[in-house]
């Protein structure tokens, strides 16, 4: 599922196929034949109990309700205390066991059935049963009175072809006994079983609020941090608004290694909220953080000081995640007192598919490569980054850095600087001035703003950058619609169904125009059947090529721009053991201990 987040691709690989996107150069090679050999040769140690693995983070969390929650300021914390029926592994991102022990599926794919594992508790001592699993998809992830993230994700889009419609399936689970429970589909449904990583809630205790309707309200950041439930590895022991949140060990938790000893192996886990990322960088310098996400910037600042300050620098491949320009497409009114979102002007121009492509053509993303992230990036073109392996689509339309293109383009709108001020005007006589946001703190987007409001200069338009809080940011994508034009994340991964609501014209993350009744255009209509259609397909091939032609529609409509796609790269103290780094993570923090 894509969540907005905070914050090479010339050759990468998965578990799934190989993807090139550009020449290889023979390091690019190594890195990926080095990672994939070292996910095939670790082994998990048995470690010892204790110690703390801190974090520093510039967004506090916004809710701590997960199954509400899209932004990883809140899922980054949250993940830790609930779990799924199954995980994805950090060594090869395989589907591996989680609350259910094994599952099994009839031929057609129709029904499946999880055998949960016995003796699991909740963090309050109240025992996990087939009956959580029930409440959690009929009475959250449907209920149609909760804005469930979960939910777009796991709607099985299907044609019905005796009436020639579109329906939307759900899941239906059933009770077989306290530890078995069988889910039939509607349909087929290919990323199923990965989907069944959702997260379960504990019935004893929310129930009351999905009856009485507080549901929404229920586990906001003013709860009492012990009241959060769940049955995952760590619990949440404090939380000081705007200073910290410390996940203490769950004495409860389920699993143990193979000499039959309790995990998690770690006391706690802190995360120290903090203005900005040069702050967290001087926080890892300092000694007081242990992990950092390394940006392009602060590599080169980092990579001397190596030995001496007992880190290493992890690289990993291109990221998941992207990076893009949104226009705010959004034709809708707010219904409190009828005013459009957005201003009719500034959304004819954003609607202008020539538009669009101006802008794309004026973002210089070598500019930001080389500028923001020092060189460690590549440019993204597609929707799908190249670390999904096959279903990336290298030969979508490019628009490369070209001013007298953009400008042409603008020309044959028949917009032009009439009055010699260096902004163009509409054909109405409007000056072509829009708001670009992005959240504060994050200097690598603030820097990547900069650019783009001079690159955006270069063909007479004009920006007025604005930074908000991140959380304040969220709230205006997702409710309010307040926006003009955005520099946002989202994560990804390597299904890409879970990109559906983003990409569904009718989901609340298709951040351009969302919640769409219909959609608003052909294109929007044509990729919201592919999604469909993907979900369908069961064989590999012919999945690859429907999400392949869904990135060449988007690569040809630009809802967004795409801006570089950054080399992962995470700093950790070497004081920690039972950790590699992989194509998809460092370590499983269960197991992680100190040395």
């Amino acid at each position: 599922m894509y969540r907005l987040i905070r914050a090479m691709v010339a050759l990468t690989v998965t578990a799934f196929g190989f993807t090139a996107l550009e020449p290889a150069h023979s390091r690019d090679l190594e890195l990926v034949e080095r990672l994939k050999k070292n996910a095939a040769e670790f082994r998990h140690e048995i470690g010892k109990p204790g110690g703390t693995l801190t974090y520093s983070t510039i967004s506090g969390p916004k809710t701590f309700n997960l199954a509400i929650s899209t932004e990883t300021s809140s899922t980054e914390i949250l993940d830790y205390v609930f779990e799924g029926l199954v995980e994805t592994s950090w060594l090869t991102a395989e589907v591996e066991p989680g609350l259910a022990e094994r599952w099994e599926s009839s031929e057609d794919g129709i029904v499946w059935t999880f055998f949960l594992r016995k003796g699991v508790k909740w963090a309050d001592g109240a025992p996990f049963s087939t009956d959580d699993v029930i409440f959690t998809f009929s009475r959250i992830i449907y209920n149609d009175d909760i804005p469930a993230s979960a939910r777009p994700g796991l709607t099985i889009r299907y044609r019905d072809d005796v009436a020639q419609t579109w329906k939307k399936g759900q899941v239906k689970a059933e009770k077989v006994d306290e530890h078995t429970v069988r889910f039939t589909l509607p349909v087929p449904f290919a990323p199923f079983l990965r989907a069944m990583g959702t997260a379960i809630y504990p019935r004893h205790i929310l129930e009351k609020h999905v009856d009485d309707g507080t549901f929404t309200s229920t586990w906001d950041v003013g709860t009492k941090p012990g009241d959060i439930i769940g049955t995952g590895p760590f619990t949440i022991e404090r939380y000081d608004a705007g200073e910290r949140i410390v996940l203490g060990r769950n004495p409860r938790y389920w699993q143990r290694d193979a000499a039959g000893k309790p995990l998690p192996y770690l006391d706690r886990i802190v995360y120290l909220v903090v203005p900005n990322l040069a702050t967290s960088l001087l926080k890892f310098q300092a000694g007081e953080t242990d992990v950092l996400e390394v940006t392009g910037e602060h590599y080169p600042i980092l990579k001397p000081q190596e030995t001496a300050k007992n880190f290493t620098l992890y690289k990993r491949g291109p990221n998941f995640g992207t990076t893009f320009l949104a226009l705010n497409m959004n034709a809708g009114k707010n219904s409190r007192n009828d005013a459009p979102f957005v201003d009719p002007v500034k959304l004819g121009w954003f609607r202008t598919l020539d538009f669009r492509k101006a802008v794309a053509h004026s973002i210089d993303k070598d500019s930001i490569i080389d500028n923001v992230m020092n060189g460690l990036g590549y440019p993204q073109w597609a929707a799908v980054s190249p670390a999904a392996g096959d279903f990336h689509n290298p030969e979508v339309t490019r628009y490369p850095y070209d001013i007298d293109k953009a400008n042409a383009l603008l020309d044959g709108l028949g917009w032009f600087d009439g009055d010699g001020d260096g902004v163009r005007e509409d054909a109405e006589g409007n000056n072509i001035v829009f708001t670009l946001a992005t959240n504060s703190g994050n200097t690598v987007r603030e820097r990547v703003c900069t650019i783009m409001k001079q690159d955006l200069a270069r063909i007479g338009v004009r920006v007025n950058l604005r930074f908000l809080e991140f959380n304040t940011l969220v709230s205006q994508l997702t409710s309010t619609y307040d926006w003009e034009a955005i520099v946002i994340g989202f994560t990804g991964g390597v299904e890409p169904h879970h990109g559906i609501n983003f990409w569904h014209s009718g989901e609340r993350l298709h951040l351009w125009f969302p919640n769409q009744e219909e959609p608003a255009t052909e294109w929007e209509k044509r990729i919201d059947g592919l999604f469909v259609r993907g979900s369908r397909e069961l064989e590999r091939r012919k999945r690859v090529a429907v999400y392949r032609e869904f990135q060449q529609i988007a690569s040809d409509h630009v809802p967004v721009v795409y801006t570089a796609l950054a080399e992962r790269i995470t700093a950790v103290r070497n004081r920690f053991a039972n950790m590699t780094p992989t194509l998809f993570g460092l370590f499983d923090v269960r197991r992680l201990h100190l040395k």
